[in-house]
C-alpha cells in the first residue's frame, strides 16, 4: 500500500448534537461516557469513523445505535481539530446536528448509555470541547431556521400555536408577544388550521395546525418577517 512519506496518521471521530422538542422546551440529548478518559461524565453521542465508511455514514450509524432512528434531519456542522482536544491522542472530530420530535421517538432511546434530555440552557458540564459544539450548533440552527423549514422537524405533524411559540422562543432565546406572534405567523398563510383541539392544558383548548409544505417551499421567506435578522446569528 502506498503511503505519504513523513506524514503521521490521526484518528477521525464524529459527534452528534441531537436536539429535541417536547412541546414546551428545546432539549439536548446527552449520554454518560462508558470508557476512559472521562468515563461516567456527560458527553455527546460520538464514535470513531471506520475505514469503510464516510463521516456521514458514521454519524448515521452512531445516531441509530443511540436512538434507533433512521432518516432524521442530520446536517454536518464543523470539524473540531484543536491538537489538545483529546488527552489520549490526536483526534479530529466532525460534528453533526440532528433534529427529532422527542415524543415520537422517546421509546426508542437506548437505556444502555444512560441517555438523558436536558434543557438547552441548563445542560451539565460536558467533556472535551463538546459544549463548544453545542453552542455552535445552536447558532447554526437559529440561522438555518430563518431560511428553511427545519424547525418543523422538531414538531409532530399536528401542533398548536403555544407549542410553536415555545419552540421559537427557546431556539432564539427571546420572548415573543403571544398575540403578535400568532397574528404574524397566521398572516403568512403557511399553516393549515385543523378542526380538532388539544385540551390537555385547558378546557377551552388550542386548535391544531399543520404546515402547508408546498406553500412553505414556495414562500418560506414569509417567515422572515418575525424572526431575528439571520445575518446576526452566524
Amino acid at each position: 500500500m502506498t503511503r505519504y512519506p513523513g506524514q503521521k496518521h490521526y484518528l477521525v471521530a464524529v459527534d452528534c448534537i441531537i436536539f429535541g422538542f417536547d412541546g414546551e422546551h428545546l432539549k439536548l440529548l446527552l449520554i454518560k461516557r462508558d470508557f476512559e478518559p472521562e468515563k461516567g461524565k456527560w458527553s455527546l453521542m460520538g464514535g470513531f469513523v471506520q475505514p469503510d465508511e464516510s463521516s456521514e455514514e458514521a454519524a448515521k450509524r452512531i445516531l441509530f445505535q443511540l436512538t434507533g432512528l433512521e432518516g432524521v434531519y442530520l446536517e454536518q456542522l464543523e470539524t473540531f481539530g484543536r491538537p489538545d482536544r483529546d488527552p489520549v491522542e490526536r483526534t479530529l472530530s466532525i460534528a453533526y446536528f440532528a433534529l427529532i420530535d422527542i415524543h415520537q421517538y422517546e421509546k426508542q432511546i437506548s437505556g444502555k448509555y444512560h441517555a438523558g434530555w436536558y434543557p438547552i440552557d441548563k445542560y451539565p458540564k460536558l467533556i472535551f470541547d463538546h459544549s463548544a459544539m453545542v453552542e455552535l450548533a445552536r447558532k447554526r440552527l437559529r440561522y438555518k431556521a430563518s431560511l428553511h423549514p427545519i424547525l418543523f422537524e422538531l414538531l409532530p405533524e399536528k401542533f398548536t400555536m403555544p407549542q410553536l411559540l415555545n419552540m421559537y422562543e427557546d431556539v432564539y432565546d427571546a420572548a415573543f408577544d403571544k398575540r403578535n406572534f400568532s397574528r404574524k405567523i397566521l398572516s403568512t398563510d403557511l399553516l393549515m388550521k385543523q378542526k380538532d383541539k388539544d385540551k390537555s392544558a385547558s378546557k377551552k383548548g388550542a386548535f391544531y395546525y399543520k404546515l402547508n409544505k408546498r406553500k412553505y417551499t414556495a414562500n418560506f421567506h414569509a417567515f422572515l418577517k418575525f424572526i431575528p435578522n439571520p445575518d446576526h446569528l452566524i
